[in-house]
């Protein structure tokens, strides 16, 4: 699976997150990777690798949003797009915890997803914000 593919499968989880509590991620989970399987899009070993990604991810959430909320100028969290909320706190998580993923690599992946995935302003409010996050990384958090 190429990386692409795995952050892909990552956003469309964060994403469901957006309309379901912790303990119904569990199943949201489940029905993921049951319609993965049907489709035949992910192996098994694919499965576990976006399973494994996506509980780092959540795990950094909160580290993740107060980021976010310090570089979004004039953005509360609460008022941004869901798609595009879960956009950037994947690229947040690549850019401040992934050290083998290039900011500009996460950036770029991030764009990518908003024009596939974002409103026509999406990829331009993304790269803005993840500008901030890679210019400012010592901003107290």
């Amino acid at each position: 699976m190429s990386r692409r593919t795995e952050r892909e499968a990552v956003f469309k989880l964060l994403f469901r997150r957006e309309f379901n509590s912790d303990e119904e991620m569990m199943e949201q989970l489940t029905f993921f990777f049951d319609e993965a399987e049907e489709s035949g899009r992910l192996s098994d070993r694919e499965k576990e690798v976006v399973e494994e990604r996506y509980n780092r991810v959540a795990d950094k959430l909160p580290e993740v949003d107060l980021i976010i909320s310090e570089r979004a100028e004039g953005w509360d969290i609460s008022r941004m797009g869901k798609v595009d909320l879960a956009i950037i706190r994947l690229a947040v998580f690549e850019i401040r915890f992934d050290d083998d993923i290039p900011d500009l690599v996460a950036i770029d992946e991030a764009v990518e997803l908003a024009k596939k995935y974002g409103g026509d302003q999406s990829p331009s409010f993304i790269n803005g914000v993840l500008a901030r996050v890679v210019k400012d990384p010592e901003q107290k958090n």
